[in-house]
Parts: structure tokens; C-alpha cells; sequence
């Protein structure tokens, strides 16, 4: 059986990639290279260049594969960017994973893993914010990530597919054997920026709000490393390929930081002092999400290894630092 997976040039999907390919399974990675690269592909994997709402495309492949599950990754992630261009992020987040969803079914492909988000929480009420939290997105990005959830319920009541939607906390660091990492060179995850900054790749960091709600009035925001989050994604396959039910899962460790714990800590571990430039609020940015992550453990199994701010950080400096390398040559 093969595993299709879309974005997988991407900076999470390369990593799940990865994680397929060191576990023998085949991979096909379906992706537009609009902000992947096809250098971070597995060279174990199959790559093909298209779009996830090319129909004739996705016939094509998914009858040239028997797939075991598609696994979803492909879409637009900046959230002030879903707020100046909503429809935009309408077309690519959810109308098309609306057609890859009709394909897959078409297929009879049995399982599909998504990428989902926990900016469908909105401004959660409490912290931690548990999955029986209502959803109220407060931006385009986060309300295009909850129609593809629902869309992906309503299917699996129809059609039978199964499927895991994934809710992601704030992921960072890159893969512990330096083989992929955050490679966008416009990236705005903070961590990415700060050891950006740290090697003087740019002149100043901004902090986007000093006055929330929070203990030290900069956002709050809980941060899980890359590879633990696609542990969560092989956990689900497993899970599903069992026989298990369909669901919702928080992927988090349940701890919080703020945009100046994390500036300190790039501090701790480069040993260098930032420039920091205090900022006004961005649009669509909630004060505080910290997940509330028993379920994943319960359910799937999941135990994750690098729940720790300056591991993260660490592995997210020394993918800056190959990847400067490799941008020099």
C-alpha cells in the first residue's frame, strides 16, 4: 500500500515524509512547490508537481496508486495574510481540499489524516483549551481550516471515509538529523525569526502586541517540535489502520510561553542578545491557546520526546545555520 501525501515539500510535510520513508512504507508527495522544495523530499519518495484542486490530476494519480490513506498538508498557513485575503485562502484551504476529499472518495481511498489547527479555537474562554471546546475562529485562516473538519465529518458519515484532523499548536525546531527544518524564506513563526535574527539574517525582531491579557502582556502560545508532531500523525495511521474511530486531536504539550519567553530563550541557547522592536497587534492574532492534549495521549498513543523550549530552539538554530550554508552556495 502507498501513502499520498500533499504538501510534502512543505515544512511539516517533509518531515511526515520522512517519518514514512524510514518506516518502509511508499510515499507519493503531491505538491505545487509554491512554498515547498523539492530538495526536501525524501529521495525515497515519489514527488509530483501539481495542485490538490487539479481533479484530472488527482484521478490520474490516485489510479495509478492503490492508496492506503491520503495524508493532508497542503495549504496557507499566515494568518494575517487570511485576513487581507480571505477568498484566497477560501480557495486553497478549503475548496480545494474539497476536491481532493471527492477524489479520495471516488478512489475508494480509506483514510485521510488532516492538517488542522488550533486557530479554530479563536479566543478560547479557558486555558487549556480542550477539543470539546465550541470552535470560533476569528480568522479567515482558522474558519477555512474548521470547513475542511466539517466537510470531513459529514463525509465520513456519508462515505465512510475515515479520517484524524490534527489541531496544531505552535510547531517549531526541524528534524533532529539535520535532514529538513522551516526553509521559507519569508517565514513569520516567531522561533524561525528570532534564530534568524540571532545569526543576523535580519536586523531586528518585532514583537506584535505588549498589551494582551497575559502575564507579561506579550501573546501566549504552546510550542510542540516538529518531529512529536508527526509522531501524532504516525500514531493516527496506526490508530486508523486498526480500525479506529475517526476524530478531532489537539496536538500540544499543554505548557505555555510568551513572545519573551522564547526571546529569552534564543537568548540562552545562542548566548546573544536579540534587538527587539515592541510592535502594535496583528490582526487575527489571539491573546493565549495553550492546548489541553490528554485525548491525543489517551486515544492514539502518543508520547512525545522533545517537550522542551530549548531543544526546540536548539534544533530550529541549527537548521538556520545548514540552511545559510546551503542558500550560500
Amino acid at each position: 500500500m502507498t501513502i499520498l501525501v500533499t504538501g510534502g515539500a512543505g515544512y511539516i510535510g517533509s518531515h511526515m515524509v520522512l517519518a514514512l520513508t524510514d518506516r518502509g512504507e511508499e510515499v507519493v508527495v503531491l505538491d505545487n512547490l509554491s512554498t515547498g522544495f523539492d530538495w526536501a523530499v525524501s529521495p525515497k519518495a515519489t514527488l509530483v508537481q501539481g495542485d490538490i484542486g487539479d481533479e484530472a490530476l488527482l484521478d490520474r494519480i490516485m489510479a495509478e496508486h492503490r492508496f492506503d490513506a491520503v495524508v493532508h498538508f497542503a495549504g496557507s498557513i499566515v494568518v494575517p495574510d487570511s485576513v487581507r485575503d480571505p477568498l484566497g485562502y477560501y480557495l486553497n484551504n478549503t475548496v480545494k481540499s474539497r476536491m481532493l476529499m471527492a477524489c479520495a472518495v471516488k478512489a475508494k481511498i480509506p483514510r485521510f489524516i488532516f492538517s488542522s489547527t488550533a486557530a479554530v479555537y479563536g479566543n478560547p474562554k479557558t486555558q487549556p483549551v480542550f477539543e470539546t471546546e465550541a470552535p470560533a475562529p476569528i480568522s479567515p485562516y482558522g474558519s477555512s481550516k474548521l470547513m475542511t473538519e466539517w466537510m470531513l465529518r459529514d463525509t465520513h458519515i456519508a462515505h465512510g471515509l475515515q479520517y484524524i484532523a490534527l489541531r496544531y499548536f505552535n510547531v517549531a525546531g526541524a528534524d533532529p538529523l539535520g535532514r529538513t527544518g522551516q526553509s521559507t524564506p519569508r517565514a513569520t513563526h516567531l522561533i524561525k525569526v528570532a534564530c534568524q535574527t540571532a545569526l543576523g539574517q535580519r536586523g531586528q525582531l518585532e514583537v506584535f502586541g505588549t498589551d494582551y491579557d497575559t502575564p507579561d502582556g506579550t501573546c501566549l502560545r504552546d510550542y510542540i517540535h516538529v518531529s512529536d508532531l508527526i509522531a501524532a500523525h504516525v500514531d493516527a495511521l496506526a490508530h486508523l489502520r486498526k480500525g479506529g474511530d475517526s476524530g478531532i486531536f489537539n496536538c500540544g504539550y499543554g505548557t505555555g510561553y510568551s513572545v519573551l519567553e522564547v526571546i529569552k530563550s534564543v537568548e540562552r541557547v545562542t548566548g546573544t542578545p536579540l534587538p527587539v522592536k515592541m510592535g502594535e497587534r496583528r490582526e487575527g492574532d489571539p491573546a493565549a491557546i495553550v492546548a489541553g492534549a490528554d485525548r491525543v495521549r489517551q486515544v492514539l498513543g502518543w508520547q512525545p520526546k522533545h517537550a522542551d523550549l530549548d531543544f526546540i530552539v536548539d534544533s530550529a538554530l541549527g537548521w538556520e545555520r545548514k540552511l545559510s550554508k546551503r542558500n550560500a552556495t
